[in-house]
């Protein structure tokens, strides 16, 4: 069947996926290698800076929001979105500098600071960035294809930043890469962002958002069904994602004892989130988003089920891992932003004007929420249990808390995975209802 809606260009597509690439040096680096950086390499322990990170995750709690209801609300000439995506830029390249190049005496303050600035300025670059995407196309399937450019230039800087910090073996080497991730991201960013802003459209808003009604807001938000469903099992897959992001590096080097290797498996696991992009956009035209995203979850536990099991010497097992996870990390780039995109058309359906900007900051509030969870739970835990990050024994080994290392890293991921499908097996927005959605707000408008 035919789509109503114009198809996006190619030259809009590269534009607004373009800064997807620097963007990514903030976040794969961020979420891995930091917390590991500073824990381990810079000596201020596992549970103090998962307690550090935790904290600045909940700044976004307060910035997410507020950025969100912000960029719905105010615009000028030059766009609601661009304007903030403006205004954060110089924060952001401000706070990856200082959270890349420390000081040799850097301690905890310095790194909630440096944490601080950078998540504020993330936030306010990134929330209008997604929502800006958002309404670049009403179509059920466009949004697919918005979301898989933007996130395949991603995973191309995950590729650059991560495998750069995973490539370097001694803290020595690890410092200078993060260095230079810091000068990437600072370089990089706004030449990737200064076409967008200058070259691609910002679609006006149909209607003038009213004074902010924070109660009517929340009550609208909680009555509409698939985003409050949708936005549970992100959370739910998030906490399964973060946990192996955040332990990965430490499983290489404790359960493999393979720390050298690091870089091929992370280039390996992206690769493979770069090659599934197109299989799972024409699986979901023909299943439905919300079932392509069940059946890459599903095929996620399956692969995830072999990490407990594996030791020293299993490199092998661990790169078809790998592969395979990185091939169903292709539906989780892809696809729920998408289903996020439809879920906002059922509050704007309801009538008044869209929250693409609130919606997508809560979406990122939790994207967020969700990595701060894995990692303020997974580093004391790992500390309780006597891990020893300088040990190379396998589960049946020694090292007494690499058990608990390889059950965070590859079990309990499995049982919030399965709790996230069980909420979206029955999701109940497809291409069908989504297109009347989009008929009753065009209706309303016109």
């Amino acid at each position: 069947m035919s789509s109503p809606y114009p198809a996006i260009g190619l030259r809009s597509l590269i534009l607004y996926g373009l800064p997807g690439l620097p963007l990514a040096a903030v976040t794969l680096p961020l979420y891995i290698h930091i917390p590991n950086f500073y824990a381990v390499d810079l000596g201020l322990g596992l549970a103090a800076v998962g307690l550090v990170v935790l904290a600045m995750r909940l700044w976004d709690v307060v910035t997410d929001p507020l950025v969100g209801m912000l960029s719905d609300r105010i615009g000028t000439r030059f766009g609601r979105r661009k304007l903030w995506v403006a205004i954060g830029l110089p924060v952001a390249v401000a706070g990856g500098w200082m959270m890349f190049r420390p000081p040799v005496d850097a301690g905890l303050a310095y790194l909630l600071i440096a944490g601080l600035i950078l998540h504020l300025g993330w936030t306010l670059v990134m929330l209008p960035y997604q929502a800006w995407g958002a309404e670049l196309s009403s179509d059920y399937a466009q949004r697919n294809r918005i979301a898989a450019w933007r996130e395949g230039f991603v995973v191309l800087g995950t590729l650059v930043a991560g495998g750069l910090v995973a490539a370097a073996g001694s803290p020595e080497t690890r410092t200078d890469a993060l260095a230079t991730v810091g000068l990437v991201m600072a370089v990089g960013l706004p030449l990737a962002v200064a076409p967008a802003l200058l070259f691609l459209a910002d679609p006006p808003i149909a209607v003038r958002v009213p004074p902010p009604a924070w109660r009517e807001d929340l009550r609208r938000m909680v009555r509409n069904k698939p985003f409050v469903r949708l936005l549970a099992a992100w959370i739910l897959n998030g906490i399964a994602n973060g946990l192996p992001a955040t332990l990965f590096l430490l499983y290489v080097g404790v359960i493999l004892g393979q720390p050298e290797k690091s870089g091929t498996f992370l280039a390996t696991y992206f690769l493979m989130a770069i090659a599934g992009l197109p299989l799972w956009l024409w699986i979901a035209v023909r299943i439905g988003k919300h079932r392509a995203w069940c059946i890459a979850m599903i095929w996620a536990c399956a692969w995830f089920a072999l990490a407990p099991f594996l030791g020293p010497g299993d490199d092998t097992l661990y790169l078809a891992l790998c592969v395979g996870t990185g091939l169903a990390l292709a539906a989780d780039l892809a696809l729920p932003p998408s289903m996020q995109a439809d879920a906002v058309d059922v509050d704007t359906a309801q009538g008044g004007p869209a929250k693409t900007g609130i919606y997508f900051a809560l979406w990122g509030m939790a994207t967020k929420l969700a990595l701060a969870l894995a990692v303020g739970i997974a580093f004391p835990v790992l500390e309780a249990a006597g891990l020893d990050t300088e040990g190379t024994a396998g589960p049946a080994g020694p090292n007494e808390g690499a058990l608990v290392l390889a059950l965070l890293y590859g079990a309990v991921p499995i049982a919030f995975k399965a709790a996230a499908i069980a909420l979206m097996w029955r999701f109940p927005l497809n291409a069908e209802e989504q297109g009347g959605l989009r008929a009753r707000i065009e209706g309303s408008v016109g």
